[in-house]
């Protein structure tokens, strides 16, 4: 199939219809072209007027729960249902005139080209207004209703012919413009549904109850690997690629994708030891060695992702995980131990310091008594005063919501400022060793 031969194909066929276009059957085709437009309109009318008659405004507005549409099997949409008559009408209408006319081709040539024209407007108008989810509508209108007007008017086979003219040979393999644009079509509608079918099944597997978070993280993960190497091999197979021939030429590109694509493996290698070594999970709180820190929200192929108090999302590639240390402060264990440094002034009752900041720290619900009391010690002998450090153990994280450390720092300052105890500040003593000169 080449380029000349389509040209021939659609002059001959011009030349056909110019010469048809001048004989007495064509105006008597026209007429009842005419004819059975008429009688598709009234039709349509008649029955726009029934649904509006039968379904009041109310009932067939959009914000009516009855008419929601479900994502992939859409109920009626009853407002925009009239624009369906008129094509479908003229379809039924069309059909008739062929009937009368004995399906002879050369007497309803005209009639069928019509006929073609209304199937293409009820499938559009069908898409259009009746499919919610934009991947379907958008594959329907951009590729499936080309197909089927080309389809109808019998130029699908050309069409197909000339799109494998064009076509190169890599070794045993053909690929054609015609394979290229099947892989591409058939790879978006496999990942659609391999995103899908993603989503469902590790749903399930996050549902299973008898599982720990981090072995249902693994099936997860394996199973979105499993699932999009399947796909890849039936989309190959599927275009016409055969496998056996594809595995030389395949060993020797993978060797040169694989320096370039070497650290996107290693990152995906490194999520699954992160997943297998049980080192972290979802809801843990990470700190990085450079200081990065949020509570782990998703562990994907390539990297993963810690949310921080403020809201933002940290990326980090799994790599860092694996080459580098970080901290995991809920682990095993979600307690922590912290420490809180406070100072007062040297004439304060030192003795007495330790019980009454214990006595007070220990009605805050947060604190813990386990697994060890709080305690309240002298750290140093400072220049404008004495030092203390509280050490307690809370629950979580001390930041964020559970910022517990404030609240502690607010019942010092009062226990302090109820007993009279000075919080020293920074002071200097200068003495005038000869003050006559």
């Amino acid at each position: 199939m080449t380029i000349t031969y389509l040209q021939n194909f659609f002059n001959t066929q011009l030349t056909a219809v110019l010469s048809w276009a001048q004989s007495p059957n064509f105006y008597l085709q026209l007429g009842a072209l005419m004819t059975a437009l008429l009688i598709a309109w009234l039709t349509a009318k008649g029955l726009s007027s029934k649904l509006k008659s039968r379904f009041p405004a109310s009932e067939t507005s959009p914000e009516n729960p009855a008419n929601r549409r479900l994502a992939f099997l859409p109920l009626p949409n009853i407002p925009k249902l009239p624009a369906l008559f008129l094509p479908l009408s003229s379809l039924l209408a069309f059909a008739l005139v062929i009937h009368l006319l004995n399906e002879n081709q050369e007497a309803s040539w005209l009639i069928k080209i019509a006929q073609g024209w209304a199937m293409i407007a009820l499938i559009f108008l069908i898409v259009r207004d009746h499919v919610q989810n934009e991947f379907v509508s958008f594959m329907l209108k951009w590729v499936g209703i080309p197909v089927v007007a080309l389809y109808i008017f019998n130029i699908l086979g050309p069409t197909i012919g000339l799109l494998e003219s064009f076509a190169v040979d890599i070794g045993e393999i053909k690929i054609s413009l015609y394979a290229v644009l099947r892989l591409f079509v058939f790879g978006a509608i496999l990942f659609w549904l391999g995103q899908m079918l993603n989503r469902y099944g590790q749903g399930l597997i996050r549902e299973k109850g008898n599982l720990d978070i981090r072995t249902k993280e693994v099936f997860a993960k394996l199973f979105e690997i499993v699932l999009y190497i399947v796909i890849f091999l039936v989309l190959l197979q599927g275009v016409g690629i055969d496998l056996t021939a594809l595995a030389v030429f395949g060993g020797a590109l993978g060797v040169g994708i694989g320096f370039g694509l070497q650290q996107i493996a290693s990152n995906f290698i490194s999520g699954l030891i992160i997943l297998l070594d049980k080192s972290m999970a979802i809801g843990n709180y990470i700190e990085m060695e450079d200081g990065k820190a949020g509570i782990l929200r998703k562990l994907n192929m390539r990297s993963s992702s810690l949310e921080t108090y403020d809201g933002k999302i940290i990326v980090i590639p799994n790599e860092k995980f694996i080459t580098s240390s970080f901290t995991n402060w809920t682990h095993d264990d979600p307690r922590q131990r912290y420490t809180l440094n406070f100072s007062v002034a040297y004439d304060s009752d030192i003795p007495a310091i330790p019980k009454l900041i214990l006595d007070a720290i220990k009605q805050h619900p947060q604190v813990l008594l386990e697994p060890e009391l709080p305690d309240c010690e002298i750290t140093e002998f400072a220049d404008s005063g004495v030092n203390f450090q509280l050490e307690y153990w809370m629950s979580g994280i001390d930041d964020g919501p559970n910022r517990v450390g404030s609240d502690l720092l607010m019942i010092i300052w009062k226990t302090l400022h109820e007993n009279n105890i000075q919080i020293p500040f920074p002071q200097r003593e200068v003495r005038i060793l000869n003050p006559q000169n």
